[in-house]
């Protein structure tokens, strides 16, 4: 009836699997739990253990296919009409995760969005732009999300019925970067695929340090771009292409950009600091996307 399935790569994926699987063993439904690692560089011997479970798989693949291909490559395997998707780097913040999922399995082809919170404990100061961005702009509760449900998509936590997979798929030609969430959200918003969000969220432990979410974010923007200018998405789908498209049309990009390298700096000593600004974080975005342009 739901098969669980959790893409993972260079991360301990087994107390997440083992959470789930005395979860659903309670529910006393059909289940399967598959776990595909996309040829991490990194072993975790405690992975293998999740063979030992009944119900729950781990396969190791040989290559690494890339962040919107290993989900299709989930979608196809698994069995049952219904799947869960969770990312490897999250906890279950209750015993009723999957219960709570339960009545949502029923005729109504649909997406359903669980949502996510981050632990309360103040992290350490590398870490602490990512924790503000993903309290303040990602762990947003149920009925702000369903306001803008398509924007508000992650897919750490979602059910979907596999149905939808024959309509949308994630786009396996995209770079395999960071926004193929975003596309897929945004494509389920043009077939009209309803998406429902409901108060059953877990916990995201993946805090990256400063340096690699500046990383990530740069490589964002980056496929950003190239979603914009392959016509794949509307420049007014988000907040920053929608501005993005308004500096351009206003000839200002250039401007934006110099202005850009010439505060870089100051703006990222603020973002590594004791109290990152989102204002300034979204300044920065902003700067970097027209910098690409002019480049």
């Amino acid at each position: 009836m739901l098969s669980i399935l959790i893409p993972t790569y260079n991360y301990n994926v087994f107390p997440l699997a083992s959470a789930i699987q005395r979860q659903i063993v309670k529910t006393g439904i059909p289940f399967e739990i598959i776990c595909l690692d996309d040829a991490s560089n990194i072993s975790f011997a405690e992975n293998e253990k999740i063979n030992e479970f009944d119900g729950a798989i781990y396969v190791r693949l040989e290559k690494n296919i890339g962040r919107s291909k290993i989900r299709n490559l989930l979608a196809k395997k698994a069995q049952y009409d219904w799947l869960l998707f969770l990312d490897a780097d999250v906890f279950p913040k209750a015993d009723n995760l999957i219960s709570t999922y339960l009545p949502y399995l029923n005729n109504d082809k649909k997406i359903v969005n669980g949502g996510l919170l981050y632990q309360e404990k103040r992290p350490e100061q590398g870490q602490l732009l990512r924790w503000v961005y993903g309290k303040n702009r990602e762990a947003l509760p149920y009925k702000i999300r369903q306001k803008k449900p398509y924007l508000s998509f992650l897919t750490l936590n979602f059910l979907i019925h596999k149905s939808i997979f024959d309509t949308v798929s994630f786009n396996e030609n995209i770079p395999n970067l960071r926004h193929e969430d975003t596309l897929f959200s945004y494509n389920l918003m043009q077939k009209k695929i309803k998406i429902i969000h409901i108060d059953n969220p877990i916990y995201h432990l993946g805090l990256d340090a400063f340096d690699e979410m500046m990383k990530k974010e740069n490589e964002s923007i980056s496929v950003l771009k190239y979603l914009i200018d392959s016509s794949l998405i509307s420049a007014n789908y988000l907040r920053i292409s929608k501005l993005f498209s308004r500096l351009k049309s206003l000839k200002v990009l250039g401007l934006v950009a110099s202005s850009h390298k010439l505060i870089r700096q100051r703006l990222l000593w603020n973002l590594q600091g004791k109290s990152p600004s989102l204002f300034l974080f979204d300044v920065y975005r902003i700067g970097y996307l027209c910098s690409l342009e002019n480049h």
